[in-house]
């Protein structure tokens, strides 16, 4: 493996199971280092294609999201680091189909888990293919001032006291991740900062090793001097110490290898990492420390002593004039995002939306301010709910009951009717529920169904004026207006509409007052003397009552009833109550499996 170093400042990756934290961060240290181009190419979603929208510094980006690895590679042909982010259970199969595409040079692994046998296969194709796998059960790498892997090095406050930002002359390596975000700043606090670092994993089996990384340190002009932090279990630092005394290794190195307290325990302890476990003498951490002490490294006594240990390595290294002191450069401000700026306090912003009717952002939703346990706990039933989402308040139980019977009587009114007519014809003609059940509703307009609203309307206006039902009907009359509410194409004088009698029926007997109602029967009397078929119909029925139950309730104030009239309520109620109606006789067609429908030549008159 060992070359020189892994990434530039045009290194770019494709990134493996989307996660925006860690690809957020990666695209904000680029705009901290002062890159041109973002370090992510593309996103690997798993069945998914399209584009993912983040930020570039202030200017947001949309990055490609491509289904397969091989289609983002054929993409992306100079992305040659793939980031993984799967889990445990498919880390393998997707790096080694990463490993196989011809355009991937690295690939770093960061589930941890993944099973022996399978790593191990994954080092032996990479190795022989010339490529790098780091990982797994890492957090990745980071060259300073040019590109890192995922959430390496943490947030952007720890990056920039790292000095990670800009590059130094420490190449540093160690199995732990967490541990390499403490040593990024040890190192930033004692030297110039670090070239270059990789944390290669705490699995038993890592895909590079730390001797891999000294040696391709070894061989990077910029690097002066070697940070190493090992852990106790293995035998991975004896290869280190074999390459320093083969003279492979001709810059300092300063190296500890944690875990001395496992002598402190009478049976043998794992630590966090899989590989973190004494096996024998030779791989307990005072052994490796010895050897590497014995082979010409810098060693101290402790791991309190590592960070005075470097500092001392790195001054000698700039007094004998191998090292020339970096120039401090400052970074460029990271924009906050809107919402960390808004919970800290830092800015406010205006909401796009306002609601008033219901709240999602506590345990349960509520509607009108009621929880959702308490409306099925109490028993409310659909005009309950209705009463709460549309009126904003909990109404009287006759109030909610007529709400019900409403819905019930104008769920449907057979299948010749307009709007039944065009779901009908739009089920047959193979249409989804949805384009079906629109079709019917966009038929609902002053002709048919309608006309509830128009029907308050105008017997309220009269009714409040004081207006006689002949005054009414003739004034209507000279307007060239209809009465909205009266008149059916079916029902009679003789036969009146069953479902009005039965809204009247029970008005009569649970409201507290039905004079909009008495009103609107006054005009059918009226109505009736110049045309049998001018009865009160269910729209003239529905709207009266809907003023009775309004006015008789004592919650709601004559400009409430004036605006809940004039924005279109009990048209609503109709539109619910029909969309029931329309959704069966989509699924009624469905299943009789009706053919495409064509209207037939005998029933169209066909004239010039």
């Amino acid at each position: 493996m060992p070359t020189g170093q892994l990434f530039s400042r045009t290194t770019q990756a494709l990134f493996y199971n989307y996660k925006q934290l860690p690809i957020q961060r990666m695209l904000d240290f680029d705009f901290l280092c002062g890159r041109e181009t973002p370090s992510v190419a593309g996103i690997i979603n798993p069945g998914a294609e399209g584009f993912q929208k983040l930020f570039f510094g202030q200017e947001e980006i949309a990055i490609p999201v491509h289904s397969t690895i091989e289609a983002a590679c054929a993409a992306h042909p100079t992305a040659d680091v793939f980031i993984n982010f799967a889990s445990f259970r498919s880390a393998a199969a997707s790096s080694m189909s990463a490993l196989k595409q011809p355009t991937i040079r690295v690939v770093a692994i960061i589930a941890e888990g993944v099973p022996e046998s399978d790593t191990k296969q994954l080092i032996a194709y990479a190795r022989s293919n010339n490529k790098v796998v780091i990982g797994p059960a890492t957090v990745g790498g980071i060259q300073a001032g040019a590109f890192k892997i995922g959430d390496t090095a943490g947030t952007i406050d720890n990056i920039v006291q790292c000095k990670l930002y800009r590059p130094g002359s420490v190449g540093f390596v160690s199995k732990s991740g967490g541990m390499s975000n403490e040593m990024y700043n040890t190192i930033a606090r004692v030297t110039d900062g670090i070239y270059e670092g990789i944390a290669i994993g705490g699995d038993v089996f890592p895909g590079s090793t730390l001797s891999d990384h000294i040696l391709r340190f070894n061989n990077i002009p910029q690097i002066k001097m070697m940070v190493v932090l090992g852990e106790l279990g293995g035998r991975d630092e004896y290869s280190l110490v074999e390459a320093m005394k083969q003279g492979k290794v001709n810059k300092p190195v300063v190296a500890w290898v944690s875990g001395t307290c496992a002598r402190l325990f009478k049976s043998e302890v794992q630590f966090g990492h899989a590989g973190a476990k004494s096996g024998g003498e030779m791989e307990s951490a005072q052994a490796k420390n010895q050897a590497l002490k014995d082979a010409g490294a810098v060693v101290p006594t402790s791991y309190e002593a590592f960070e005075a240990a470097i500092k001392e390595t790195f001054e000698k290294l700039v007094e004998e004039g191998k090292i020339t002191p970096i120039k401090e450069v400052k970074p460029p401000q990271i924009p906050e995002d809107l919402n960390s700026a808004i919970k800290s306090g830092k800015v406010r912003a205006p909401t796009h939306i306002i609601s008033t009717i219901s709240d999602d952002r506590g345990e349960e939703p509520c509607y009108g301010g009621v929880p959702m346990s308490s409306i099925v706990e109490q028993g409310f039933g659909v005009g309950d709910v209705i009463s709460l989402l549309w009126f904003k308040r909990s109404l009287p139980r006759y109030c909610t009951k007529f709400i019900e019977i409403c819905i019930m009587l104008c769920a449907d009114h057979g299948p010749c009717v307009s709007g039944a007519h065009n779901t009908i014809v739009t089920a047959r003609a193979g249409k989804d529920l949805v384009s079906s059940l629109v079709s019917g509703l966009l038929t609902i307009g002053p002709r048919f169904g309608g006309a509830i609203d128009d029907a308050a309307r105008y017997f309220k206006d009269a009714y409040d004026r004081g207006l006689t039902p002949y005054e009414f009907v003739e004034s209507m009359k000279k307007k060239g207006i209809r009465v909205p509410g009266i008149g059916h194409r079916i029902k009679r004088g003789d036969n009146r509409d069953k479902r009005v009698e039965l809204l009247q029926l029970f008005a009569r007997t649970n409201f507290p007052s039905v004079k909009y109602m008495e009103y609107a029967v006054q005009v059918e009397t009226y109505t009736l003397s110049k045309a049998n078929n001018l009865v009160l119909n269910v729209d003239g029925a529905i709207g009266s009552l809907f003023l009775d139950l309004l006015a008789g309730s004592g919650m709601f104030t004559k400009q409430e009833i004036d605006e809940i009239v004039g924005i279109g309520y009990l048209n609503g109620l109709f539109v619910l109550a029909r969309s029931i109606g329309l959704i069966g006789h989509t699924f009624d067609q469905k299943r009789l499996k009706q053919p495409l429908y064509r209207h037939p030549w005998e029933d169209v008159l066909y004239t010039k």
